[in-house]
C-alpha cells in the first residue's frame, strides 16, 4: 500500500473525528409533545453532557421547550426540517414517538401510512447520514404496539395465552400494519443494511423496539384510543358520570402504567449492546378482563355506573390482539421489571391522581 493509499483511507476517519469534536452530543425526540415524550424529557433533562432536541407537529409547552437545546415544529416527513441538525449535533439516540394512532389511523389510513411509515423512513435516512458523518451508529428507539398482532378468532386467542414476539403477526389495522413494517425496516438498517456490498458497511443504526401494550396514565385524559376503555371507566367514575364501555366484559389485552413504559423505554435504550439478542421486545404488566377493571373502579368509587355496550368494530380490533404477551426476552436480556401490578397501579398511582384532578375526597 502506498502512502497516498493510506492517506485516502485515513481521510474519512479523520473527517468523522473532526466532526465529532465539533458537534454537541444530543438526543432527538420526535412526537415530543405527547406524554411519553414529556416523560422522556423529564428523565433526560439533567444530563448536562447531552442536549435535547424536541420535534413535534405542534409547539411544545413552554416548560418542555425550556428543557431543549432546540425545538423543531413541523411534519416528520419533511427531511429539510432535520437537515440543519447535522452540523450542530451528533445525535446519539433517536426516540421516534411521532405517529398517527390506531383509531385515527382507521379514519385516514393513507395519512397514517404517510406519517407512520414515510416519516419513519425519513428518520432512518437521517440516522444513516448521522452515522456517516460521525462514524458511530445511532441508537434508534422505537415504540411499537400490540396492534402488530392479529389473532384470527377468540378460540385461538384463548388457546394462545401469552403471545411471543414472532407469533400471530397478521395485523388487521392500518396502525398495526405500519408498526410491523417499521419494525422490519429497523431490523434491516440494524442488521442487513446494504448487505450486497463487499465488504458490507457497518450498520448505521442500533435499532431497539418495545411493543407497548395498552398504556394507562394518571395525568392524561383518555382521548378515545382503542385501549382507552380502562382509564375512561376511571375518569367517568371520578366525575360521577355513567360510562358505557365499548368492549365486552370478557375483553382482555395487556396493559401497563405510563411511568413503567417510560422507565422500560429508557432502560432498553441504555442496555449494553452485547446483552441484546433481539431487536423487538414485548412489554406488559397486567392483563385483566374489562370486567376486572370495572370491579376495581367500583371498589374505589362505589357509586360508579359502568355498563357494557360493545362497539362491533372496536371490539373486533381488541379481539385480534393477544390476551397477554410473553415478556421473557425483555426480562432476561435487559432487566424489564414493571413496578406496578394491577392493584398497585390503581391504589398508588391512578386513583390518587384522578381524585386530585377532579377534587374528589
Amino acid at each position: 500500500m502506498t502512502g497516498a493509499d493510506r492517506r485516502r483511507m485515513q481521510e474519512p476517519a479523520d473527517a468523522a473525528a473532526a466532526a465529532t469534536r465539533a458537534a454537541q452530543p444530543a438526543v432527538l425526540i420526535t412526537g415530543a409533545g405527547g406524554e411519553v415524550g414529556h416523560g422522556l424529557m423529564d428523565a433526560l433533562k439533567d444530563d448536562a453532557a447531552t442536549a435535547l432536541v424536541g420535534l413535534d407537529i405542534r409547539e411544545l409547552p413552554e416548560e418542555y421547550a425550556a428543557m431543549c437545546a432546540e425545538t423543531l415544529r413541523g411534519d416528520i416527513c419533511d427531511a429539510t426540517l432535520l437537515q440543519p441538525l447535522h452540523e450542530r449535533y451528533r445525535i446519539t439516540h433517536i426516540y421516534h414517538l411521532a405517529a398517527l394512532l390506531s383509531s385515527r389511523a382507521e379514519r385516514d389510513p393513507e395519512q397514517a401510512h404517510r406519517i407512520n411509515v414515510d416519516g419513519s423512513m425519513t428518520l432512518f435516512r437521517f440516522a444513516v447520514e448521522q452515522a456517516r458523518r460521525y462514524g458511530e451508529p445511532v441508537t434508534f428507539v422505537y415504540p411499537s404496539s400490540i396492534a402488530v398482532y392479529g389473532l384470527p378468532d377468540l378460540a385461538t386467542k384463548e388457546r394462545a395465552g401469552a403471545v411471543g414476539e414472532p407469533q400471530f403477526l397478521d395485523p388487521v389495522t392500518m396502525y398495526g400494519c405500519n408498526k410491523l413494517y417499521v419494525e422490519h425496516l429497523g431490523r434491516y438498517f440494524s442488521r442487513h443494511y446494504r448487505q450486497i456490498e463487499m465488504p458490507p458497511p457497518p450498520p448505521p443504526v442500533d435499532f431497539r423496539c418495545v411493543r407497548y401494550p395498552g398504556l394507562i396514565s394518571a395525568h392524561t385524559v383518555p382521548s378515545g384510543g382503542t385501549s382507552d376503555y380502562a382509564p375512561e371507566m376511571l375518569h367517568a367514575a371520578a366525575q360521577g358520570e355513567p360510562y358505557a364501555c365499548f368492549v365486552r366484559e370478557d375483553a382482555r389485552i395487556p396493559f401497563m402504567t405510563m411511568p413503567d413504559a417510560i422507565e422500560a423505554t429508557l432502560t432498553l435504550a441504555h442496555a449494553p449492546r452485547e446483552s441484546l439478542r433481539h431487536c423487538v421486545y414485548n412489554l406488559g404488566a397486567f392483563a385483566p378482563r374489562a370486567e376486572g377493571f370495572a370491579e376495581l373502579v367500583r371498589e374505589f368509587f362505589p357509586q360508579a355506573r359502568i355498563t357494557f355496550e360493545p362497539h362491533p368494530k372496536r371490539q373486533a380490533m381488541v379481539d385480534s390482539w393477544p390476551a397477554d404477551v410473553d415478556t421473557t426476552a425483555a426480562r432476561t436480556e435487559w432487566g424489564f421489571a414493571p413496578k406496578h401490578d394491577l392493584h398497585t397501579a390503581f391504589a398508588e398511582y391512578l386513583v390518587p391522581a384522578v381524585k386530585r384532578r377532579y377534587g374528589v375526597a
